[in-house]
């Protein structure tokens, strides 16, 4: 049953992104100057509990300014580095089944 409902949650999730309605968590830094987007997620309590883990990561590397908003949106890049100009597109990935992100 576990299976089933996860193969529905990747349709849902995937279908709800295309259409522009998944949940994202969007990170933006002040130092560096950096805009994140992680993503997508069915429900915005998901994007928020999967939020903490994103904030302990950037602390760890050192950024600082962190601020979080969870929102729908479909966003065209993912990491947006503006101290440097750049736009990275990390490989979108369903927001569930264990994902790890660095």
């Amino acid at each position: 049953m576990k299976t089933i409902w996860h193969n529905l949650k990747e349709v849902l999730i995937n279908t709800f992104d295309y259409i522009g309605l998944a949940w994202w968590v969007e990170i933006v830094t002040q130092n560096p100057r950096c805009t994140y987007y992680f993503g997508p997620f069915l429900s915005s309590s998901d994007a928020r509990l999967s939020s903490t883990g994103y904030i302990e990561d950037l602390e760890v590397e050192g950024a600082q300014g962190i601020a979080v908003h969870v929102k729908r949106c479909k966003p065209n890049t993912l990491t947006i580095a503006e101290d440097l100009g750049e736009r990275f597109d990390r490989k979108v990935q369903p927001a569930f089944g264990g994902q790890i992100l660095s």
